[in-house]
């Protein structure tokens, strides 16, 4: 699941990992390590320590944001094996603090920092109550942050080749390479990222902050990370709201197929406004409309364009900048500026913004491993190859090379019935996995049933990338502790665009008043309604 920014994989490396670094990858990854019982390590070291606060290094950060770090293990069940350190910021509260709440603003792979310094404004109601804490999890952003350099674009680029399906042993070859690459560039985090780790990791930040329990407010991979806290620490829940509910059970090819179905809605709701307008590069004929946006995608993987600094934007780049302009109706007239500049003048400027969040010349230079990096030296493809190895880390499902290829035609005939424009994207991001060592079955088997606090989901009726379904079947899986709220509004999550959602969120989080469960909020984002909805 990706809540915000996606990056194509752009850094520049040595090609050719080995065999060698393919099997350190599978060797450090090992399936269900948390399912056997084995005698607890001592980590009594990492819970004793103490945060200690500075002004936050690196261009545009608010002078108010202070940056610290907490040491965690690489490995949870071997921890005199390494270290790494986890970067974390805050704003302080205003006034008397109760502890702090933890952000955690989607992905997987999403830096918090960085999204905090340039979004911070939307968080401080509730600084009147807490410490506004974020964090980069493992693998990410400044915290020992993955890549996999040129192997993983690649890769990217096979998964989505036409042609490469009359050939799919050719392609399972390039995913196995590209596996490699990645276990090269990325250094050991690699081998222990994923989900439960973070959680693992979210704990001792919990503990370090001096909270008794995490209060905690995550958006769409963030809910996934919340879920599995909540499964491993239930008795240190506090108050946990989860925007945009991921799921916890579909695999990722179900998943694709959903969220290639939910882009596409979003997509036919922008024609139809986009074709009111004169300004609008598809004209006013609707139905004409989403072709010419095909065409417009084939045509560019075809004779991708050549960008400013170097390397082309292809059709499948502009796939993933359109979806995620889509998350919320406030960038519609930028996304149609945006177009109106590419098919019309061939400047990929604008629709580069949204893939990339402004675009970067790639970086070289291997992460540092085990201590916070530079915000200046983080992999310009670290987002998208950390997006890639939690989602695998996460996932149990692997596919053998003989039934993937017996599979791969009627995949993508399912994945391009549920989208014409996003289906091929959506499958690149599910073959991504071929060749990655079997991801846990905790968060599928184990994170169920919860017994804690009260949590607070909030699930949006025309969210493109996290269905509203998720929500309910997510609520029922975690069982009494989950208490659901019914925002019928559209776009990507509910507590930046719809003020009633923010406002119950705020009252959870700050005074412990929830909802009753199956209440909603309008799609105007106006009054609360406490009427519950049964609908799914």
């Amino acid at each position: 699941m990706l809540a915000k920014l996606s990056r194509r994989p752009a850094a520049r490396r040595c090609a050719g990992a080995g065999a060698l670094a393919l099997a350190l990858l599978g060797a450090g990854l090992p399936r269900a390590a948390t399912d056997r019982p084995e005698p607890q390590p001592d980590l009594s070291r990492f819970y004793r320590q103490k945060v200690t606060w500075a002004a936050c290094k690196g261009p545009d950060m608010p002078k108010d944001l202070q940056c610290a770090k907490v040491t965690v293990p690489l490995d949870y069940a071997r921890p005199r094996a390494g270290t790494l350190d986890v970067a974390l910021a805050r704003y302080r509260a205003t006034g008397a603090s109760r502890g702090s709440v933890l952000l955690n603003f989607g992905g997987p792979g999403g830096a918090g920092i960085s999204e905090l310094a340039s979004g911070g404004k939307e968080f401080m109601d509730l600084t009147n109550g807490y410490d506004v804490v974020t964090f980069d999890p493992r693998g990410v952003g400044r915290s020992s942050p993955v890549s996999c350099g040129e192997g993983g674009d690649e890769a990217s680029d096979a998964a989505g080749d036409r042609a490469d399906l009359a050939h799919p042993q050719a392609l399972l070859t390039k995913l196995r390479t590209a596996v490699g690459e990645c276990a090269r560039n990325s250094g050991p985090v690699l081998r222990h990222i994923g989900t439960v780790n973070a959680s693992r990791d979210l704990d001792v930040i919990r503990q370090a902050l001096g909270d008794k329990k995490l209060n905690y407010l995550g958006f769409s991979y963030g809910t996934r990370l919340g879920a599995v806290y909540a499964a491993q620490f239930p008795d240190k829940v506090g108050r946990i709201a989860l925007d945009g509910v991921d799921t916890l059970t579909e695999p990722l090819s179900e998943q694709g197929v959903a969220g290639a179905q939910g882009e596409q809605t979003a997509l036919d709701d922008f024609l139809d406004w986009c074709t009111t307008d004169v300004a609008c590069p598809f004209g006013q004929d609707r139905r004409a409309a989403e072709d010419q946006v095909v065409r417009l995608v084939h045509s560019l993987d075809k004779n991708p364009v050549p960008m400013d600094f170097g390397g082309t934007f292809s059709g499948q780049d502009l796939v993933g900048a359109i979806g995620q302009a889509l998350y919320s109706k406030q960038l519609w007239p930028a996304l149609e500026r945006a177009l109106a500049s590419l098919t019309e003048d061939g400047d990929t400027r604008g629709v580069l913004n949204f893939a990339d969040g402004g675009a970067a010349p790639p970086r070289g230079g291997r992460p540092q491993d085990g201590g916070l990096v530079d915000p200046q030296n983080v992999p310009s493809d670290n987002l998208a190859s950390a997006l890639m190895a939690i989602n695998c880390a996460d996932d149990p499902d692997r596919p053998d090379a003989a039934q993937l290829t017996k599979d791969l035609r009627s995949l993508r005939s399912a994945y391009d019935e549920a989208s014409p424009v996003f289906g091929r994207y959506r499958l690149t991001q599910l073959l991504m996995c071929y060749g990655w060592p079997q991801g846990t079955d905790f968060i599928r088997d184990r994170v169920k049933d919860v017994h804690s606090a009260k949590m607070l989901l909030v699930g949006t009726r025309g969210d493109p990338a996290t269905p509203y379904r998720w929500t309910v079947e997510t609520a029922a899986r975690l069982g009494p502790s989950a208490v659901v709220l019914d925002n019928k509004g559209d776009g990507h999550t509910g507590y930046g665009s719809s003020k009633c959602v923010h406002r119950k969120v705020d009252d959870f989080l700050l005074y412990g008043t929830l909802p009753p469960s199956g209440s909603s909020c309008p799609a105007d984002g106006g009054e609360w309604s406490s009427t519950p909805n049964t609908t799914n």
